[in-house]
């Protein structure tokens, strides 16, 4: 044997699964297809949000949550309606990581130098139902260091054991095929492809050099999802959200293609909700790209309003933050949209300076560097928008700004094939909602938002700009965003069962063989259901890696 255990994927989840496995004494080869610098995998560059459930940071923001009430979302959430077959371990694996985060994730996470800002975003407020989708209250918890700082104790670890001979990096090393005798995975084949010097995230070359095997007496498949194929999104694209969209951005990198899905397949393990994807509608084009048709998710605030393509304002609950899935697929089934791929925010100054955020560990470089005193400067205290967002607005191929609506209105249609966007139909929109503006109480349901945010003192100090009307000269200029769909999350993948092991057709064990973090829905083939809670991406890399590099480590004792 080459080693006690094969990892396949050295992002979050097969770091986890390695750290595990090499704690315990075993040998462990970690086969990647890019270089050294993309070790931690997309983890590195995500914003670092964790789901956690009644913390120490939430109460001291006199947020009352309990497991209770976050089972109560998720279940809502998640919508799960497949639970005699294809959801039958993931509700298992739901409940499983609700009372994780409610109980001893903040603890786990801090043993590893893991802390958090002292503010709890309100990620996915949902879609105004209680039993419905959405967080009921903030649980968003950002990492000091973002995504990087998930990532940094991990990839210590393995360094480490490196150093003490227990850890082999097998970089630049695509497997083709997953090696199944009598039932049993006991290794890997593939192409060891030329090298490649590439920077992290930089899409790399895929000329073949030679072929390789490994043998071992346990596989466990990490490899992520299937972000950056757009094809592939597009075939397991649901009806439910409409027609697919012909263009998008890619919120990955290249090396999201999720190939690992149907060679896992081909060795007997099941596959499962491959119709359940996760993709943003407040995608913008990155002015400056690390990988191709690189996309940035904007965090957004409450406050802006947003339109069709056609210029028609969303109806409620399709609100900036608030329903994720239930926006996407209103837009591409809202009569008229199915040609069009994009909608606007219309906004202001002061919004974007108080409201704007941006997803991923390099447009949050504060955060990143864990700068306490930057971010306090930078975030709080500061005048004008966020360094990286005033990038975009200076630089981005998606932002307009002008000082009254007919300027910015026919800069807008600049941005399209053909003029879509009509200033007086835009104008009377806005000014019924500047209209409810008046009082601290209202009949329009994004106004409302707004008030309800504001009592949340988390948003009032630093998410969720002081009501006003958009076309106040005084809150101006006015700001237009063209938003494309981004695509990002695979949330059904591989069947496995509480301990990672993946299942096969007739839903036993293939043994020798785990899954975990995306590849495998984030554990049971789905663990979200239908619906993200937010936060639950780096978290289910780390719950469903942990579970797999300990039940690894139990078979190969």
């Amino acid at each position: 044997m080459d080693a006690d255990v094969i990892v396949v994927g050295a992002g979050l989840a097969g770091l986890v699964a390695a750290h595990e496995l090499t704690s315990r004494g075993r040998r462990v080869a970690l086969v990647d297809q890019e270089n050294a610098a993309n070790l931690g995998g997309q983890a590195f560059w995500s914003f670092g949000g964790l789901f956690l459930v009644d913390s120490p940071e939430q109460r001291r923001l006199g947020v009352k949550d309990s497991f209770d009430l976050a089972w109560n979302d998720w279940q809502g959430s998640a919508g799960f309606d497949r639970a005699d077959d294809e959801d039958s371990w993931a509700v298992r694996w739901a409940r499983a990581y609700v009372e994780w985060a409610a109980g001893e994730k903040r603890s786990w996470l801090a043993g590893h130098g893991i802390t958090f800002l002292p503010t709890v975003g309100w990620a996915e407020r949902g879609d105004l139902r209680a039993g419905g989708h959405g967080n009921s209250v903030p649980r968003f918890h950002i990492a000091w260091g973002t995504g990087t700082g998930v990532v940094e104790p991990f990839v210590r670890y393995a360094k480490q054991a490196v150093r003490d001979g227990l850890l082999t990096l097998h970089h630049r090393h695509r497997v083709d095929h997953l090696v199944v005798e009598g039932g049993t995975a006991r290794g890997v084949r593939g192409t060891v492809l030329a090298p490649d010097g590439s920077p992290r995230g930089v899409a790399s070359s895929r000329e073949a050099a030679g072929e390789f095997e490994l043998t071992a007496q346990a596989v466990i498949v990490t490899s992520g999802g299937i972000g950056a194929d757009h094809d592939i999104v597009r075939r397991h694209w649901p009806e439910r959200l409409g027609t697919p969209p012909a263009r998008m951005v890619t919120g990955v990198p290249a090396y999201v293609d999720g190939r690992m899905l149907d060679i896992s397949a081909e060795a007997g393990a099941r596959l499962v909700n491959r119709d359940r994807m996760w993709h943003y509608t407040e995608g913008v084009r990155n002015w400056d790209p690390i990988w191709p048709g690189h996309g940035i998710r904007i965090l957004p605030g409450p406050s802006s309003m947003w339109f069709d393509a056609l210029g028609r304002r969303l109806p409620e609950p399709y609100l900036p933050g608030y329903d994720t899935l239930g926006t996407l697929r209103h837009l591409r089934t809202a009569e008229g949209l199915a040609g069009h791929d994009h909608s606007w925010f219309v906004l202001t100054q002061k919004i974007v300076e108080k409201e704007f955020a941006l997803s991923g560990s390099e447009q949050n470089p504060d955060i990143t560097a864990k700068d306490r005193a930057g971010f306090l400067r930078e975030r709080v205290l500061g005048k004008g928008a966020p360094a990286p967002v005033d990038a975009f607005l200076r630089n981005g191929a998606d932002f307009v700004t002008a000082p009254d609506l007919e300027q910015l209105v026919e800069k807008m249609n600049r941005l399209t094939d053909k003029p879509l966007l009509d200033a007086g139909a835009l104008r009377r929109q806005i000014e019924a909602r500047d209209l409810q503006m008046a009082n601290p109480y209202a009949k329009d349901a994004q106004v409302q938002g707004i008030r309800n945010a504001r009592r949340y003192i988390g948003d009032r100090l630093g998410r969720v700009a002081t009501p006003h009307r958009l076309l106040d000269p005084a809150a101006g200029p006015l700001i237009g965003v063209k938003l494309h769909i981004l695509t990002r999350k695979t949330l059904g993948g591989i069947q496995t069962d509480l301990n990672s092991r993946a299942l096969g057709a007739d839903g036993t064990p293939v043994e020798g063989l785990y899954a975990a973090g995306e590849v495998a829905g984030f554990g049971g083939g789905g663990v979200h259901g239908y619906n993200a809670l937010e936060g639950t991406f780096l978290g289910g890399c780390l719950f469903s890696g942990r579970a797999a590099g300990r039940a690894a480590a139990r078979q190969t004792g």
